[in-house]
């Protein structure tokens, strides 16, 4: 009996032992992972700071620490825990800036409490930030005096402002819109789990459970980018619609942050869980982009700049998502520089000063003339494709997404032999694309024209004809008709353009496209008369279409012929009728590039 009972106590023991052990790590890690564990582990930190006679003259250790209190606000925001964590950090911003004598402290700390009363203005913790703030608001610089004092600024100073500078500068995710702070991404904070059972908490009816997010919080699901060498787009995607506010961030000697900053912050939001804290782009604009709950609804994307001439910001619909595009230096200044370094060579008349040459008097296509430019790259867009299947056509299990791919790539290899130029294709099979990715291709690829392929289609049957398009305001009901269709979206949405178009139309090519639309549409129109009947000329129009929004090149958007019409729709189903289509869009394109080409001249 006792051999068998000894049997089961060697066996039963070393099993129980393992169960407790990992019922116990399970339990911290969950600790952890609470607002309640962070702040713990925050006061861990603190404790083995104010114990360590090396440490406490290191300005890094006690960085370590105010970002684990500060680190609840980022992965807790709406948590009682919250304004405790962002109070205790102020407090040791407060003490640091006291013993190092460094004033710039001062300024993180008013930042946290700012952040206290904006975002958590019924805490309790709201009024004692206030007296915080009130009772430091002299800031006395060190006592003189007091040597013990002094030598602690001097080892701080001496031993670790370096680290200090990287520290704060790894940490800076983006200064505060209305504070001038700065906010860390969630994953450099480092966790210290140990020794929890020390605790000094100044919590307030603290509640260990974490609220569910707010309704009426859009999740920002997404994030991608589009780089060249001259140009990035960015583009943050949301579930819905919700108001932006946007910045540009210079560089920050005080914080030894080396990169300009663009942020976007989005109201009544958080973060998906699927979408990075750091997204590298590394290209020779952008550092990378980041991602972080910058407060309980309030999601902030930020953009590092290495090299930028300009950028712009806007906004599209269904699905709602933040387009973000910048541009490096700019082709205008090589042109004047250029165009001023022949005319600087002619010979002039003694005294006379040499004519000032600019390219506000230039036509576009002059200055190619005069450079040598010509159409080298061009980029084609089939419309639609994927899930987005386009216009239904006059005839069952017709597409516009399939007709426009046939014609894209009739049209792409017709270009090839004739003008002896490179032709690149946004998608070459049945696959979706975002409006905002096909421009950026033609952006990225530094095309020197972009054609937009789709077919039309109408509530009426009996509509026909041909039409082209170029990027501008609506100037008619069927114009915004078009263009709700193409850009997926409402005939309301439409009208919203108009304050995106007022500053992006000052960098379109509007005079090239316009001279590309007649000659391609003219082409078209007389072209098809020859070979068939009843060939309706609708024109060239203007409206505004997500897909040629941003394009930096000559860009046109063709309807070629109405799907919905019972004729064009089986003349679109022809290879014949597509390949004269071709043709007549080839002889129009040729025609442009020969007012253009050099050898031309």
């Amino acid at each position: 009996m006792n051999t068998g009972f000894n049997r089961i106590f060697t066996i039963f023991i070393p099993l129980l032992a393992c169960f407790c052990l990992f019922a116990w790590t399970t339990g911290t890690t969950c600790a952890a992972d609470t607002a309640k564990g962070k702040y713990l582990a925050a006061d861990t930190c603190l404790k083995k700071l104010k114990r360590s006679a090396v440490d406490i003259n290191k300005v890094s250790a006690w960085l370590a620490c105010i970002e684990k209190y500060k680190s609840i606000h980022m992965s807790f925001p709406g948590n009682s825990w919250s304004p405790a964590g962002l109070y205790k950090a102020a407090e040791l911003y407060f003490q640091l800036a006291k013993r190092s004598g460094n004033a710039g402290w001062n300024r993180q700390a008013d930042d946290l409490i700012a952040r206290i009363n904006r975002f958590y203005p019924q805490s309790a913790y709201s009024a004692r930030a206030r007296t915080l703030a009130a009772a430091n608001t002299l800031r006395p610089h060190p006592n003189n005096s007091d040597v013990k004092t002094k030598q602690s600024q001097k080892a701080l100073t001496r031993n670790d402002e370096a680290i200090a500078e990287y520290h704060r500068q790894k940490l800076a995710l983006a200064d505060a819109a209305d504070t001038g702070g700065y906010q860390p991404p969630s994953d450099i904070i480092e966790e210290n789990t140990q020794d929890s059972a020390y605790c000094d908490l100044t919590v307030i009816n603290p509640d260990d459970t974490d609220p569910a997010p707010p309704k009426g919080d859009t999740t920002v699901t997404d994030l991608r980018f589009w780089s060249s060498a001259e140009y990035t787009r960015v583009v943050v995607n949301a579930d819905s619609e919700r108001k932006y506010t946007h910045r540009l961030l210079k560089k920050d000697p005080a914080l030894n942050v080396p990169f300009q900053r663009l942020y976007v912050d989005i109201d009544q939001a958080r973060l998906g869980c699927n979408v990075p804290d750091h997204t590298p782009i590394n290209d020779d604009l952008l550092k990378q982009a980041r991602a972080g709950q910058f407060a309980p609804h309030t999601v902030r994307v930020v953009v590092d700049i290495k090299n930028f001439e300009n950028y712009k910001i806007f906004s599209l619909k269904d699905p709602f998502r933040i387009v973000m595009d910048l541009w490096g230096e700019n082709a205008k200044a090589v042109f004047k520089d250029q165009i001023a370094g022949q005319e600087s060579s002619e010979v002039k008349p003694s005294g006379e000063k040499p004519d000032l040459v600019t390219t506000d008097n230039l036509k576009s296509s002059d200055i190619a003339r005069q450079l040598a430019l010509g159409v080298r790259k061009i980029v084609i867009d089939p419309g639609h494709g994927g899930k987005d299947p386009g216009a239904p056509g006059y005839i069952k299990g017709v597409w516009e997404k399939d007709i426009v791919l046939k014609l894209a790539m009739t049209l792409a290899e017709k270009l090839r032999k004739r003008l002896n130029c490179e032709v690149l294709l946004t998608r070459k099979t049945d696959r979706k694309l975002t409006l905002e990715e096909r421009t950026a291709i033609a952006n990225t690829q530094r095309a020197d024209l972009f054609i937009s392929m789709h077919c039309n289609a109408a509530k009426s049957k009996k509509l026909s004809g041909i039409e082209t398009y170029i990027l501008n305001l609506a100037t008619d009901a069927q114009a915004i008709a078009v263009a709700a269709r193409e850009n997926a979206t409402s005939k309301k949405n439409i009208s919203d353009l108009a304050y995106i178009l007022n500053d992006l139309m000052k960098h379109a090519k509007i005079e090239e496209s316009t001279r590309l639309a007649n000659d391609v549409h003219k082409a078209m129109i007389t072209g098809m008369k020859k070979k068939y009947s009843k060939i309706r000329d609708l024109g060239v129009k203007q409206a505004p279409f997500y897909v040629l929004l941003g394009a930096r090149m000559p860009a046109i958007l063709i309807e070629a012929s109405f799907l919905s019409n019972k004729t064009e729709c089986r003349r679109l189903m022809t290879g014949s009728y597509r390949n004269d289509i071709c043709n007549t869009i080839a002889d129009g394109i040729e025609k442009y590039i020969n007012a253009t080409n050099p050898k031309h001249i």
